[in-house]
């Protein structure tokens, strides 16, 4: 077979440091897109995002060529960065160190 196929959905979860309360509805949209373009930059497809004000959940079509850890340190590292460009809110913002990974049935 000369190509390489892969199909593996996640359902991503992490939160803010401490679940400390800062993600705000007024940003919760931006948010979601510029993860969506991470994840796009890495070869994935961000199917779905849902957030609150202490943590995020995310549906991925996960990326062929990248590792679970490395598209959990390019979402977090770049959604974090960016956030602390959008006001002083978040200038002090980061996101827990830990994150759950689950797989998810294509049927489901």
């Amino acid at each position: 077979m000369p190509q390489s196929l892969a199909q593996i959905l996640v359902h991503l979860v992490f939160s803010t440091k401490n679940r400390e309360a800062v993600l705000g509805d007024e940003i919760r949209d931006e948010l979601h897109a510029y993860i969506g373009g991470i994840v796009e930059n890495l070869k994935g497809v961000l199917l779905k995002a849902g957030s609150v004000e202490d943590h995020i959940h995310l549906l991925i079509v996960h990326p062929r060529t990248c590792s679970p850890s490395d598209l959990v340190q390019e979402v977090k590292t770049g959604s974090s960065k960016w956030l602390k460009t959008k006001g002083s809110r978040y200038g002090e913002f980061h996101w827990q160190n830990g994150f759950g990974m689950f797989s998810v049935s294509p049927g489901h």
